[in-house]
């Protein structure tokens, strides 16, 4: 008995010392993390202020207002902002305002001097007279001036509506 448990000890220490004596191994690998960003603009999240010239007499001239558009573009993204004609305009030089068959003829411009390079409208490239911005991340008010030039016409309520189309 005692001849197996000698054996049996001098296992047990075999063991301890084999087990003790290993070295663990390691290995290691990479990976990539990745993610790509698109540039993104939004024009309608927060509502437009419209361009309302409000109740004037029919002897006024250039009567003046502003609203605004809002935009929120990627930071750095470079967009333009094109107004087209209205309803009853041919270009950006020729937008009415209608009440039945009366026409008003008004204006919408990028800058508050109103003058006639600062039509806004709906024409790209070089001689183009869009609106052009880089995005902040945050949400960008732009104002939007108005002229009605001349109010002598029919007593009445006239409206027109613009689509303001963003490209970035």
């Amino acid at each position: 008995m005692t001849s197996i448990r000698r054996l049996a000890t001098a296992a047990v220490a075999t063991f301890a010392f084999a087990a003790g004596g290993a070295h663990a191994a390691t290995a290691t690998t990479t990976f990539n993390v990745r993610i790509t960003i698109t540039a993104a603009c939004d024009i309608s999240t927060t509502a437009p202020t419209d361009v309302n010239f409000g109740s004037q007499p029919s002897t006024a001239t250039n009567v003046d207002n502003q609203g605004a558009l809002n935009v929120n573009c990627t930071p750095s993204a470079p967009y333009t902002i094109a107004l087209d004609n209205g309803q009853n305009g041919t270009d950006a030089n020729s937008r009415k305002m209608s009440n039945g068959t009366s026409l008003v003829p008004y204006q919408l411009y990028r800058a508050a001097g109103r003058t006639a390079a600062d039509i806004w409208g709906s024409t790209t490239g070089g001689s183009g007279n869009v609106y052009a911005g880089t995005g902040t991340g945050s949400v960008q008010t732009l104002p939007v001036f108005g002229r009605v030039p001349s109010t002598n016409f029919p007593a009445g309520s006239y409206a027109d509506v613009i689509t303001a189309t963003i490209t970035y």
